[in-house]
């Protein structure tokens, strides 16, 4: 059985995970996922590289309840979640976020949840490499939309 939550170097084919996610599960009548990527640009800044760090163990069970929590919210059959971590250039895939369910609304819904739940509550750190000289990095701040974005769930 395929894991709910991996959290790796390693890129990603978002077809492969499709597909397995949904093997086997008549019952499945929506699929809905969404792929993250890096930008070459934050806050008007160009960016040459992101480093995701994060604590092995904690970020993975952190995931995991967020599934556990989309699962109880949403009638969805079955989650994936899967977030890069190291170092990472503009163009590279970060995450994927994918869910089963009988019925597009309640895949759009759990989807849309788990991106916005990752947003705020995953324990990622975020490093951006800029070509300024005067701040070469800087570490990514928690955005407001992204807060905002979350307190519509009421979680």
């Amino acid at each position: 059985m395929t894991p709910r939550v991996s959290v790796q170097i390693q890129d990603f084919d978002v077809s492969t995970e499709l597909a397995k996610l949904r093997s086997g599960d008549k019952r499945v009548g929506a699929v809905c996922s969404f792929v993250g990527t890096v930008r070459d640009i934050n806050d008007g800044d160009a960016v040459s590289e992101l480093e995701l760090e994060h604590y092995e163990g904690m970020t993975e069970k952190a995931l995991e309840a967020m599934i556990d929590v989309a699962c109880t919210r949403f009638n969805i059959y079955a989650a994936r979640i899967i977030h890069r971590v190291g170092r990472l250039l503009p163009l590279d895939q970060i995450v994927f976020v994918a869910v089963t369910s009988a019925h597009r609304h309640e895949a759009f819904q759990a989807c849309e949840f788990l991106m916005d739940y990752l947003k705020t509550e995953a324990p990622f750190w975020k490093k951006e490499q800029t070509p300024n000289r005067d701040h070469a990095s800087r570490w990514v701040d928690a955005r407001s939309s992204d807060d905002d974005a979350i307190k519509r769930w009421n979680v």
